[in-house]
């Protein structure tokens, strides 16, 4: 057996790293329809203004992956985390279009510095300890999410202003991020393979992970305000969708693994997507609010195990080495982050917000419909 032990430290950092960065974005979540009336931005506008979010952490990632890469996760952990700890409050005080817009930019960077260096870090834990342990880690993200949309919607309940929360948000983040810092490994890990796009089964796999990322993000940035375009609940509480959501995501994570053992890849796949779209068609239609606000619960089962099985069949699919496939699906996969807020917001402006998410139920129509391709991979 294996003594683990000694490698117990880095393993709580790396758990800490991943609730920090699941905190730090979800607090997001109830704060945007503030943040947006702050700067006075129409559904178009804003969506542009997420997008710079998203083109931080794009333009982010390919550079954190070469750095980890050769010099360690350790100092690109270190420096996104302090980053979502400067730039959450920038997000609230931000007192026009613009400066949203660049405080977005360097937040999504940070997020994206993290989230890369994150995954590398728990890698290396995984080589150390040979037993899988990134399931677990993701969870903690979720589980961050949670805390963090659950904290701001409590707050600004209270009559808490939406600056005063986003600081109590960073505050939060910043503990997470010192108790975290001393524990990381000092490693430097191999040299960088190059960037490929991906091609075949594979560029199959990276658009079914953007879809995923694109239903994710679309929870994260839109939900609070479809809540309250359905008027399901009252603007200081629109964060509660994406709370059950995020509970939803925890749950399913946690036992994630052994669920597809029982089950198998083609029945979660197949099960997840036609949960996740049941789970849109009833916010958008159920009579009663409670009813509708469950709709937020069947997405976060449903999506929840989707990107896991993606990223398995990718790396063990013999079209493309697995390095270059799960690299390529990864940002591929994000691209749906970069450019979903922005195509929401423009079919919210020319139709209707619960139009743009009839859309996304539409799209999540491609899981199941791929599922024997992808278990095959």
């Amino acid at each position: 057996m294996n003594d683990h032990t000694h490698t117990a430290p880095a393993r709580l950092a790396t758990r800490l790293a991943f609730f920090a960065a699941g905190f730090a974005i979800a607090c997001c979540a109830p704060l945007f329809p503030f943040i947006k009336a702050n700067v006075g931005a129409d559904e178009v506008q804003f969506g542009l203004l997420l997008l710079c979010l998203g083109l931080g952490s794009i333009i982010a990632m390919p550079a954190t992956g070469v750095i980890a890469a050769r010099h360690g996760a350790r100092p690109m952990i270190v420096l996104g985390g302090f980053g979502l700890v400067a730039f959450l409050p920038v997000l609230a005080i931000a007192p026009t279009p613009a400066m949203l817009g660049v405080g977005l930019f360097f937040f999504g960077a940070s997020l994206g510095t993290i989230d890369v260096a994150m995954n590398v870090h728990g890698a290396e834990i995984e080589g150390i300890e040979k037993r899988p342990l990134m399931s677990n880690f993701h969870a903690q993200f979720s589980i961050g999410g949670f805390f963090g949309a659950g904290l701001m919607t409590v707050l600004l309940s209270a009559g808490v202003s939406f600056t005063a929360a986003a600081a109590v948000g960073a505050v939060i983040s910043l503990c997470a991020i010192v108790v975290m810092r001393p524990r990381l490994l000092s490693v430097s890990g191999r040299e960088p393979e190059p960037f490929a796009l991906p091609r075949g089964t594979v560029l199959l796999l990276a658009v079914l992970a953007g879809v995923t990322f694109l239903v994710e993000g679309a929870v994260l940035d839109w939900g609070a305000l479809l809540v309250i375009e359905l008027d399901l609940r009252p603007a200081e509480s629109a964060g509660v969708g994406y709370i059950l959501f995020s509970v939803a995501m925890v749950a399913a994570r946690l036992t994630g693994d052994r669920i597809v053992s029982l089950l198998g890849e083609w029945t979660v796949l197949v099960a997840g997507g036609i949960a996740a779209m049941l789970g849109f068609a009833m916010i958008l239609t159920a009579p009663w609010p409670g009813l509708a606000l469950g709709g937020f619960v069947l997405i976060g089962l449903g999506a929840a195990n989707l990107v896991p099985i993606v990223f398995s069949a990718a790396g063990r699919q013999k079209i493309m080495p697995a390095g270059l496939a799960v690299a390529s699906v990864t940002t591929t996969g994000y691209a749906g982050i970069l450019m979903g807020p922005a195509i929401i917001g423009f079919v919210a402006q020319g139709a209707s917000l619960p139009t743009a998410f009839w859309l996304l139920a539409a799209l999540m129509a491609a899981i199941p419909l791929t599922a024997r391709y992808v278990a095959r991979a």
